[in-house]
């Protein structure tokens, strides 16, 4: 059976070898038709800590690394442009 793997956006980089990915998907309301986004946050083990907040990245379903963590970062699919700190001369 193919692991599942799930494309999103990381919202939290906090924790040690973990990262918290958003994950939004567009369904069609059952009854009124209209196009919603709907959206869940997946924990994901960074072994690295090489991942950064705001980086959209690809994770992929594992076997259970701890309480909430089943799914580990595979790749970086597009970094955002996150404003660095401006040197002060």
């Amino acid at each position: 059976m193919p692991k599942r793997v799930l494309t999103g956006r990381i919202v939290s980089d906090k924790t040690d070898k973990t990262v918290v990915v958003l994950v939004e998907r567009r369904v069609k309301h059952p009854l009124y038709g209209k196009i919603i986004k709907l959206s869940k946050k997946y924990h994901a083990h960074d072994e690295a800590n090489e991942f950064r907040e705001g980086e959209t990245v690809r994770i992929e379903e594992t076997r259970p690394i701890s309480k909430l963590k089943t799914w580990r970062v595979m790749d970086r699919v597009d970094t955002h442009a996150t404003p660095q700190k401006a040197d002060i001369a």
